[in-house]
Parts: structure tokens; sequence; C-alpha cells
């Protein structure tokens, strides 16, 4: 592979040549990069590199172009597993701030009286759906406020009677 530099006598690069912003628009402009490896790195590089029949910078090109790769597409998939794992948490915490407050509606009933809905309505507790001919129990409270129904299966049971 020939890479085409032209430089002026000062060191500096060809006028007519592209400031290189950064940007790979395409064109792969290719630059060498140094580094220290160990002797030993260096030599598994150079037989496995003689064993592919590839130059050496080839090979490391390669690995390194994986290795990127390989880092881009788990980040990405890391990224995406911790975006369920908060969609996951708030739907979570949305369910557990509803229940709260559904118990927070029934904390301050003195009692239920047995009744057949008359109109659709909720359980206050369960948000089961209320139809009417439907018994449910209406909650009855200290403090007025709004009428709160609650299904049969939300009702407290009857202790037993002691013998």
């Amino acid at each position: 592979m020939n890479h085409d530099v032209t430089q002026k006598p000062d060191g500096s690069t060809d006028p007519d040549a592209k400031p290189d912003d950064g940007s790979d628009k395409g064109d792969r402009k290719e630059r060498v990069l140094h580094t220290r490896v160990p002797a030993v790195l260096e030599a598994e590089l150079k037989t496995v590199a003689r064993a592919l029949r590839v130059p050496v910078s080839n090979l490391v090109r390669t690995i390194l172009e994986d290795a990127v790769a390989i880092a881009d597409r788990a980040s990405s998939q890391v990224e995406q597993r911790l975006e369920a794992a908060a969609r996951s948490v708030e739907t979570e915490r949305a369910r557990l701030r509803a229940r709260l407050e559904r118990n927070e509606v029934l904390q301050d009933v003195l009692a239920y009286q047995a009744v057949i809905v008359a109109a659709p309505n909720r359980c206050a507790r369960c948000e089961a759906p209320l139809e009417p001919g439907d018994d449910a129990a209406l909650a009855i409270r200290d403090r007025p406020g709004p009428s709160s129904f609650v299904c049969t299966a939300c009702v407290p049971k009857p202790k037993s009677a002691k013998p």
C-alpha cells in the first residue's frame, strides 16, 4: 500500500491538501500510528501475520478495527439494556405510587357497607371495574368526601367468631 505525502522543505504539508478536520467523509485518509508493544506481543503478531500471509501492519489495523467495532456494539447494547432497565424501574415506581395513593384513599375508612353498584365505577384499591349489579362495599369515613367503592375481593374479611 502506497502513501503519498507531499511535504515542503520546511516540513509542512502541501498547501493544496485539504485540512484534516477529523471528519471522515468517505475518503479514508490513512495515518501512521506509532505504539510500543511488549516483545512477546510483537512476536505473536508476527507469527500470526506470517501464518495469514499478511503484513503485520494490516493485521494490527484489522484487529484494531474489529476491536473498535465490537466495543461500539457492546456499548450500544449496554446502553439499550440500561434504557430498558430505567423504563422498567420507572414503570414499577409509577405502579407502586399508584398503589400507595389508592391505599391512602382508604386510610381513613371506619367501616365498609355492603352495597349493589348502580352505576359504573372502579374499586378504590385495585382499580377493578365495578358494573351495575355487582356486589361491592361502600367505604364509610369519619369526614366528608367523595364516595369510594371497594370490590368484594378487596374488602377486609371479618374475623372468625371466637368460641
